[in-house]
């Protein structure tokens, strides 16, 4: 079954697709777990496999498989990987573990430099107001974490959108949001195909925010409206009315909202019924990354078969070998 150490490359390309109506479809905090799963399990899936066929190339190599003790012509023969095709795998295996490296040193920079701003900012209630025109709020994780909101914030919104708007930031530092956002980064850092699941979580975290703030006050069009006029104000735009937003195009159907970005997403979604979990969605995400792990597994294991097959044959050539072991083994990766 030479296809399982190919499977999770296979899948790194076909499962992206559904990252956005994943996205959209399924409840927020559920949708977030997924897509999480997903962007890490792939992409440590796929890491995986290019190193499975990088190390089948090298031991092809007389002058390596000598240093191993291993028979290079019986590795050439069960070799699943030709050799470009081990020397490609070799170097998009190094680029993967390179950016990925880059990746998480720069994330837990950026997070050990906001829980040390945080912990700068002494205060009651972990709500920090800063002096500043701009209209800006976020969270800062931390021990415990503070919501930062700027003047320029404050006066954009009325008295009923501060509760919003400190119960949506509020909600991302409770669920530890920036952990789901950084694991996601890190899959699509090791392979790049998975971006559109990193794009995902950094809308669903907010829509999963979104809903809390909206179970928080009870009001899913004032949550909507404050949702609009905070992300508008940052941008300098007059602010649409809600009726011309759509309440469509967050289901995945073809709508006004099929190209719309972020925010314009956002507000349909709550000024929409709230989504369901999606049994179905989950069942299928569930089993595409059962079938990525097992794959993973299966060809591991079939390349220590293959360390174990030319082993035998260095010390004992290829005409010693124990038949029904090599019947077992002349297969590698399946």
């Amino acid at each position: 079954m030479r296809i399982a150490v190919y499977l999770p490359l296979l899948l790194s390309v076909i499962a992206p697709l559904g990252a956005r109506p994943l996205s959209e479809r399924c409840e927020p905090r559920l949708a977030t777990w997924l897509l999480t799963a997903s962007a890490l399990i792939l992409g440590v899936a796929t890491t995986i496999s290019l190193g499975l066929l990088a190390i089948t190339g090298l031991i092809g190599v007389p002058f390596l498989a000598g240093l191993g003790h291993w028979s290079a012509r019986t590795a050439q023969i069960n070799d699943p990987a030709e050799p470009p095709v081990a020397l490609l795998a070799g170097l998009l295996l190094g680029g993967a573990l390179l950016t990925a490296a880059r990746m998480l040193w720069r994330r837990a920079r950026s997070i050990a430099s906001a829980i040390w701003d945080a912990a700068c900012m002494p205060t009651p209630d972990g709500l920090v107001i800063v002096e500043d025109e701009a209209p800006d709020a976020y969270a800062l994780p931390g021990l415990p974490g503070r919501v930062v909101v700027s003047t320029g914030m404050l006066r954009t919104l009325d008295k009923a959108e501060h509760d919003i708007l400190l119960a949506h930031e509020r909600a991302h530092l409770a669920a530890h949001h920036y952990l789901f956002v950084a694991l996601a980064g890190l899959g699509a850092a090791a392979n790049p195909l998975l971006r559109p699941f990193a794009t995902a979580v950094t809308y669903t975290v907010e829509r999963w925010a979104d809903e809390q703030a909206a179970r928080a006050t009870g009001d899913r069009r004032r949550v909507a409206r404050a949702v609009g006029k905070a992300a508008l104000a940052a941008h300098g735009a007059p602010a649409p009315r809600l009726s011309t937003l759509g309440f469509r195009g967050v289901l995945g159907r073809r709508g006004p909202l099929a190209g719309a970005g972020p925010v314009p997403r956002r507000v349909a979604a709550l000024l929409a019924p709230p989504l369901t979990r999606r049994p179905g969605l989950t069942l299928v995400t569930t089993a595409c990354l059962a079938l990525t792990m097992v794959s993973t597994v299966a060809a591991t294991h079939d390349l220590h078969d293959l360390l174990e097959v030319v082993g035998i044959a260095d010390h004992h050539g290829p005409h010693h070998l124990d038949p029904d072991r090599s019947n077992h083994t002349a297969s590698p990766f399946g």
